[in-house]
């Protein structure tokens, strides 16, 4: 009769340790304050089709897919070729082209500068879960002054 021989627990941490690391290596690429990569965007020919969130797509509207995000995100897509940035609510999952990490609407695409070429490297950065309309551009009314 054979014994089965125990394996030893250094060979399990070890075999981990190497499974884990693998699935680093299929992360996007990330940065201190948001995750950095390709963007791309999605126009007119999408209008009207319902998105993941259950809306129905609106080329005018600052809306983006992302493959992770919650559904309802606000996040702030920043163009690393001029500077231009956005804050846009994320309501669709994609994109599924390798190597995006966020497909923009059109509106949102245009304030990014990224219409003509289709593309542009970008980094999305999460908004908090607080007040974010001063970081989304909106101005609030002030209370008079007394």
């Amino acid at each position: 009769m054979r014994r089965s021989t125990p394996i030893p627990a250094v060979a399990v941490a070890l075999g981990l340790a190497v499974l884990v690391s693998g699935c680093a290596l299929f992360r996007r690429p990330s940065a201190p304050g948001g995750e950095v990569g390709l963007a791309s965007w999605y126009g007119p020919e999408f209008d009207g089709r319902r998105t993941a969130s259950g809306r129905r797509f609106a080329a005018h509207a600052l809306t983006a897919a992302h493959p992770t995000l919650p559904l309802g995100s606000r996040v702030r897509v920043t163009n690393l070729d001029n500077g231009r940035s956005v804050v846009v609510t994320v309501d669709d999952r994609g994109p599924f082209v390798d190597g995006r990490v966020i497909d923009v609407s059109q509106a949102a695409a245009r304030r990014l500068g990224m219409v003509r070429s289709g593309t542009a490297r970008v980094r999305v950065t999460p908004l908090g879960s607080g007040d974010d309309t001063a970081e989304a551009g909106v101005r609030r009314a002030r209370a008079p002054v007394r």
